[in-house]
């Protein structure tokens, strides 16, 4: 089983987004049972929240149920537990890696490293914008998650649809 980790500031827009959105295409796909995937954040006070009520309503729109979400903090048995750990942006990036044990540090990698094709390397953070934010957000998520679904596939051989 292969083990993704995705990871925002406070577990509650960006990471759970890209939790739902990868799991849809894993379900798409036929891989869940060989691809797992979580969310968490680095700043722990919405610890067992949901998800931002706009992002359940535009993940929503494109057919991704947010709605169990509950926020957690990254801890350190993550990076025993999961394989690969994608970071929103860079502040997530550095924190992670002020958590992470020695010798997990290439399980951490920027997430929108995955689709350089879109021009950036940060998904921003839509919780204090208006709900264009969320769409864009999405649709940065989107990508690159195909993306990753597609990494996945080639990195491991054997899966197939």
């Amino acid at each position: 089983m292969i083990r993704v980790l995705f990871v925002c500031l406070g577990n509650i827009c960006r990471s759970p987004t890209a939790h739902g959105v990868f799991v849809s295409l894993i379900d798409e796909a036929g891989l869940r049972d060989r691809i797992d995937a979580d969310s968490a954040g680095t700043y722990g006070h919405h610890g067992g929240a949901g998800a931002d009520r706009r992002a359940v309503e535009t993940a929503r729109l494109h057919g991704v149920d947010l709605s169990a979400h509950r926020a957690q903090p990254v801890v350190r048995s993550h990076f025993s537990e999961y394989d690969h750990i994608f970071a929103m942006d860079r502040q997530n990036y550095a924190d992670l890696l002020e958590l992470c044990p020695a010798g997990a540090e290439h399980k951490i990698e920027m997430f929108l490293a995955l689709a350089p094709h879109l021009g950036i390397d940060e998904v921003p953070d839509p919780y204090y914008g208006g709900a264009s934010g969320f769409d864009k957000v999405y649709e940065m998520i989107h990508e690159a998650s195909l993306a990753l679904v597609d990494r996945l596939r080639a990195d491991n051989k054997g899966m197939s649809r």
